[in-house]
């Protein structure tokens, strides 16, 4: 009898073993398993947060109406300092936020150089800010736990820049209705309406979209909505925490006078005959035309897909005829960067002949070459590529003077039957994404996926050497209605020569908005951050450790056999009814944009200006007589304590004695003050 309860005790404790141990199947959420989209008022609330609104931090000598003063308005290089306290993967979502400011509107976040006013962004209990410049030197905004979301952080700084939130604006009846009887007592207030004379729409229509809205069933009792759309196909809408609207950033660029956006350069989706101000080559040689459509394919451009009636054009390099080594130029406008890098983006479709090719070119225009020097910059390999199908890429430039960029096509020897057609360029001083995962038919699978089935993305290489990949539960982890997406380590080429557990890389799983305009889209950004400090849940092992260690073997879907490490990620990425109010589906297809990148650097504190550390010094020091005088009180009441300490030992000694406790706490001493 004893030896079959010791070995359903053994059993017990191997199966406690095996469901922690770390296999290529462990899936960890980063939303703590709330296992719905966790905003930025479910955040407050959990932390016992009563702010304004929610998460406004407003004094009680401010006077709202005060906003609209251009007292308020911060310039538009907005100083910042990050504070240690920041989880170095909210420091990482923060720099990418200010980036997407810089790209879409004219907003420069920079490092605080002393400057009177700034915004110390620090880890409090919540995510939290003012509203506006509040010209009191360091302006406190919190991303706290769980607030480290792209959309959340734009959320905040909108907030620091002088936005309420969306539905409080005074038009705000005409659009919701707000259920009052339905909202947790207490927490009325945080629907009031601000009159015109404390916040400005701007002249810009009410925006369902807009990422300072609230979500339906903001503070609501219960599982009805506290807000109800008057157009009943905006309920999901409201309440979306992926980017900026449109209409934010027209505000935002209305508000501080932004006439350009601070990365930017170019965007074309060849709608109009004069081609973004583009040119073509010598006349009588082989030409780009502006094309409908191709009878040997594309059968339509990508901007439209064929769906809006005379639109939907693209630039086209036939290939039929004519000879090997034929080619056509189509160079750009005149750029002038500021930065020194930058990332073009562009849809190829290849329907001409097998060796066909694409180059890209940039022409720079400095004192010695004032018509411009030629450098080729990458050759696009569209050799065995996917056919009769638009393609993205990304080519990084690295140009730091005047310049054009040209696209030049060549005719190969093969035979052809239609040729090389582009559409959708961008162009930014940002950088490229590392990684496209293209899913396929992506609306099909939509429909046949069930729940709790996933698929994996191929095994991607990092800058750094780390081999990685993705898995995503396209009709949920546990529950429908939600995409789950997690990001994997796997064994790769260069594990012998890489430092585990892997230390402080910040992966990006973003599904992207095919919206043809970079500056429109809203695309789904999740990111995460390997802490080569954090165990498993037994704490026998590194989470993020070799998975050769830690992960199990698997079949990819190319025959090749790898070790695929645990995942961490997000049960509640994004809702079904948020995946198609947006471009995500495009020609039945899903774009993800993935990368890993070493954020390593984020662990060193942020320097201090020169003018804070002086007055930091400044106020260390201490004049001769009074530090003498200080000397003398701190020598005394050093002795003094001291003298109280002694004491309070030897009466603690006396007075304290063994207890026992049970076998598992029997060496514990307990001090009872008696």
């Amino acid at each position: 009898m004893a030896s079959k309860w010791i070995v359903l005790v053994f059993s017990m404790l191997w199966c406690l073993s095996a469901a922690s141990r770390l296999t290529g199947e462990t899936e960890t959420d980063v939303d703590e398993g709330h296992g719905h989209d966790w905003d930025i008022f479910d955040i407050n609330k959990e932390a016992g947060l009563d702010l304004l609104e929610g998460d406004i931090v407003i004094d009680e000598t401010d006077s709202r109406n005060t906003i609209l003063g251009e007292q308020y308005r911060w310039p538009q290089t907005v100083p910042y300092y990050l504070k240690d306290s920041l989880d170095i993967n909210a420091k990482g979502v923060i720099l990418k936020a200010f980036e997407q400011y810089r790209l879409k509107t004219c907003i420069n976040f920079v490092p605080w150089k002393g400057e009177n006013n700034y915004i110390s962004v620090f880890k409090g209990t919540g995510c939290y800010s003012s509203v506006g410049n509040r010209q009191v030197g360091k302006q406190r905004l919190s991303i706290g736990r769980n607030c480290d979301r792209l959309a959340t952080v734009e959320h905040e700084f909108l907030h620091a820049l002088g936005f309420w939130h969306e539905q409080s604006r005074a038009d705000r009846d005409d659009y919701v209705n707000i259920m009052w009887d339905r909202i947790e007592e207490g927490k009325e207030h945080n629907f009031l309406i601000h009159g015109e004379s404390v916040s400005s729409a701007l002249n810009v229509p009410y925006d369902y979209g807009s990422v300072m809205h609230y979500s339906k069933t903001a503070f609501n009792i219960g599982s009805e909505p506290s807000i109800i759309t008057k157009i009943p196909s905006f309920m999901d809408v409201i309440g979306q925490r992926m980017e900026f609207s449109d209409s934010d950033l027209l505000k935002l660029n209305r508000l501080y006078n932004c006439t350009t956006s601070s990365t930017f350069l170019d965007s074309c989706s060849f709608e109009k005959e004069n081609i973004c101000g583009m040119i073509q080559g010598p006349v009588g040689k082989a030409q780009w035309e502006h094309r409908h459509s191709v009878a040997g394919g594309p059968n339509t451009d990508y901007t439209n897909m064929g769906q809006c009636d005379g639109k939907g054009y693209f630039m086209h390099f036939s290939t039929v005829k004519g000879n090997h080594g034929d080619q056509a130029n189509l160079e750009s406008r005149l750029f002038y960067p500021k930065r020194g890098s930058q990332c073009l983006q562009f849809y190829l479709h290849n329907s001409g002949g097998a060796d066909d090719r694409l180059n890209v070119w940039v022409r720079e225009y400095d004192d010695a070459n004032p018509k411009g020097k030629l450098r080729l910059i990458q050759k696009i390999d569209i050799t065995g590529g996917i056919r009769d199908s638009w393609e993205l890429y990304h080519v990084t430039l690295d140009v730091k003077m005047k310049f054009r960029v040209k696209f030049e096509g060549l005719k190969g020897t093969g035979a052809s039957t239609g040729g090389l057609s582009l559409d959708d360029i961008n162009l930014s001083e940002t950088t490229c994404p590392q990684h496209i995962w293209r899913i396929r038919d992506f609306a099909g699978l939509l429909e046949t996926t069930p729940t709790g089935v996933n698929i994996y993305s191929p095994r991607f290489l990092s800058p750094s050497g780390y081999s990685f990949m993705v898995s995503v539960y396209i009709n949920g982890r546990s529950s429908p209605g939600s995409m789950a997406i997690y990001f994997h380590l796997t064994s790769g080429p260069k594990d012998d020569s890489l430092t585990w557990p892997c230390p402080w890389h910040q992966a990006t799983m973003a599904l992207m908005d095919q919206n043809p305009d970079i500056r429109q889209r809203m695309s789904n950004h999740r990111m995460i951050t390997t802490d080569p400090n954090k165990l498993s849940s037994d704490g026998n092992d590194f989470y993020w450790d070799n998975p050769l260690k830690v992960g199990s073997l698997v079949n990819g879907s190319d025959g090749s056999q790898f070790y695929r490490g645990p995942g961490t990620g997000t049960s509640s990425y994004l809702t079904h009814s948020r995946l198609k109010s947006r471009n995500f589906i495009k020609g039945d297809d899903a774009i993800f944009l993935l990368g890993l990148e070493d954020v390593s650097a984020l662990l060193e504190t942020q320097h201090l200006p020169h003018s804070a550390v002086h007055q930091s010094e400044k106020s260390a020091v201490v004049s001769p007589s009074r530090e003498t005088n200080t000397s003398t009180v701190v020598m005394s009441v050093s002795m003094s304590l001291a003298a109280v300490m002694f004491v309070v030992a030897i009466v603690s000694a006396v007075y304290t004695r063994r207890v026992r406790r049970p076998e598992s706490d029997r060496d514990v001493i307990v001090v009872e003050n008696i």
